[in-house]
């Protein structure tokens, strides 16, 4: 069983009579697909259809617990507390020492990642410290199943949800009705116009970090995000990645590979 310890998560919890019906008409999330034991991927979004905070968000006995990057709890707190009004909900930060990942056998208590679910990974979430800090090898492991993660791998208020691939994995519904920026993801769902897309990256040596501009042709196409080694994440314009003779980072040569299980695909993107 390999336990990882992510000291940098943090978990906000919701209860109270109106709990689920205030988050379903906020969040991305079709609160009515998370079953027992499962953490969904979730993101609450600004007007403009762009990811402010992203989450996980799992049931409890008294409603729902939300995990995210411990840098942004307050703020999102904060937030819901804006949102909520006179609705009978009640939010507050838990403590509870990050957040430990397995991906073998675990407590009966954790949660299934969903995220990871579409690679065929099992990968599981308890909070607390039950295991030693190993951010490499949860950065591989992101990488691998193609989950990205703000503060990683994009800012806040810089991506649309499409980019991310929340589109495919679940973190977003285009069926369940409103929700804050929901208008601008359904246009774009609809027209087809997402064109930047995550997608893996190998390089033909060690790549550069976090943040270095992917440049197709010499043209800017996107950016790296989690690096390990020669592979990482990145966020690219699909267009540019496939109609180039030369990707780059830095000095280093690039293949792109799309995740399989998000059915994205190089062949017939056509440049701008």
């Amino acid at each position: 069983m390999a336990e990882i310890h992510l000291p940098e998560r943090a978990v906000i919890t919701l209860g109270g009579d109106d709990a689920e019906h205030f988050l379903q008409n906020l969040i991305t999330t079709d609160l009515d697909r998370i079953g027992p034991a499962e953490a969904w991927p979730g993101a609450l979004l600004t007007p403009q259809g762009k990811v402010m905070f992203e989450f996980l968000i799992s049931r409890t006995e008294a409603g729902f617990a939300i995990e995210t990057h411990a840098e942004d709890a307050a703020n999102l707190t904060q937030r819901l507390t804006l949102y909520k009004l006179r609705a009978k909900v009640t939010i507050a930060t838990e403590e509870t020492d990050g957040v430990t990942v397995y991906t073998g056998d675990a407590p009966e208590a954790a949660v299934t990642d969903m995220r990871f679910a579409p690679a065929g990974l099992a990968v599981k979430r308890l909070p607390g410290r039950h295991g030693e800090a190993d951010a490499g090898a949860y950065i591989a492991l992101r990488i691998e199943a193609g989950v990205p993660e703000m503060h990683a791998d994009y800012a806040a208020q810089d991506a649309f949800p499409h980019d991310l691939l929340f589109d495919r994995n679940g973190a977003i519904s285009f069926k369940k009705g409103c929700y804050v920026g929901q208008e601008v993801v359904s246009r774009m769902q609809h027209r087809g116009t997402a064109r930047r897309r995550l997608v893996a990256v190998h390089g033909a040596a060690a790549l550069p970090g976090a943040g270095t501009t992917v440049h197709a042709d010499g043209k800017p196409a996107g950016e790296l995000g989690s690096v390990a080694g020669d592979t990482a994440m990145a966020i690219l314009r699909i267009d540019r990645a496939a109609s180039a003779e030369s990707l780059t980072a830095g000095d280093v040569a690039l293949t792109v590979a799309p995740y399989a299980w998000s059915g994205i695909t190089l062949a017939g993107a056509e440049a701008e």
